[in-house]
């Protein structure tokens, strides 16, 4: 049956290149989040509304998701492949496609490089605060091409490699399981005051099982960086992004969202990250890389094609295991 996997990990992956987010389909991870949403709601009404209280109905948030998500996962596949191999398989590719996020990151940063051909600085602002967290309102034309090529860099892991190394590796309850943990952080993993002790449980978690996939995610990049300044010039800088890397990926109060990040900036010679503001507040952040040259709009597609060749890369060891599993 390990080959049946691989192959739906294989056609899952060319499914997202080809087409993205299946939109005509119920997409699992906004069934998580709602999930997630309604579970806070219950929690927060039931358990006190102290430290210990909250750290609790944190826990009790986390247990039940991923009971929830791998349940249903692991339940859908069984029945599958108890139907027969190619059901299982045909279930399995649509849950690896679903879970992918390739061509959604592209698709969407992209929209903020085109904004930025048309002049348009409105219409770049709106695309970026379609794709991150942060208050967009007063940044500059340098401040959202940094916040996208930012989110391009650090989703690299958490959206495409991380979850190729889990659905590679667990199948698509991994995977699924993975996503779980990815969205609740993404929704209750702030040090705000509404989420500092309830959504503990999850930002650690998400810290834990993302520690591996994102070195890896950095080891993939900095080979990109080296083919890609092979192929496509010296904007690219291979070196560079080893002693940035080695240097500034830390530079994150999590310990894995420099890791790409850091290996892009000094890839691309630039500085990104710093300060920025979140619901009305300044964070204070360190820096990353070094501003070797000014930050241009053209890096956001430098980014893209950096996160492309780092996605084939690591697409070749997951062809190899096809390769000897047959």
């Amino acid at each position: 049956m390990f080959n049946y996997h691989i192959t739906a990990v294989l056609i899952g992956c060319f499914l997202d290149a080809c087409f993205g987010d299946p939109l005509f389909l119920w997409h699992p991870v906004c069934g998580i989040g709602n999930l997630i949403s309604w579970l806070e709601k219950k929690l927060r009404s039931v358990f006190p509304k102290d430290e210990t209280g909250e750290r609790q109905a944190g826990v009790c948030l986390v247990l039940l998701v991923l009971l929830a998500a791998g349940g249903f996962s692991f339940g859908l596949l069984s029945v599958s492949y108890s139907l027969s191999p190619i059901a299982g398989l045909a279930v399995e590719s649509i849950m690896c496609y679903q879970m992918m996020a390739w061509h959604s990151l592209r698709k969407e940063s992209m929209k903020v490089y085109r904004a930025f051909l048309k002049q348009d600085t409105e219409e770049a602002r709106q695309a970026v605060s379609m794709i991150v967290g942060r208050d967009t309102k007063n940044l500059t034309d340098m401040g959202i091409t940094k916040a996208a090529v930012e989110t391009v860099a650090e989703n690299t892991s958490d959206g495409v490699i991380a979850p190729l190394i889990f659905m590679t590796l667990f199948g698509g309850t991994g995977v699924f399981l993975y996503k779980a943990v990815n969205t609740m952080d993404s929704m209750v993993g702030y040090k705000n005051d509404r989420y500092l002790w309830f959504g503990r449980c999850a930002a650690k978690l998400d810290d834990l099982v993302n520690f591996v996939p994102a070195r890896l995610s950095a080891f993939f990049m900095l080979a990109a960086g080296y083919l890609c300044q092979l192929f496509y010039g010296g904007k690219y800088n291979g070196r560079n992004g080893l002693r940035i890397f080695k240097r500034d990926r830390f530079n994150h109060k999590s310990p894995n969202s420099a890791q790409t990040e850091s290996a892009c900036a000094g890839i691309l010679q630039i500085e990104l990250a710093g300060n920025a503001w979140y619901f009305g507040t300044l964070y204070e952040k360190p820096v990353i890389g070094d501003p070797v040259r000014a930050v241009e709009y053209e890096d956001i597609l430098r980014a893209n094609r950096l996160m492309t060749v780092t996605y084939i890369l690591a697409l070749i060891p997951v062809g190899i295991l096809l390769f000897i599993t047959f």
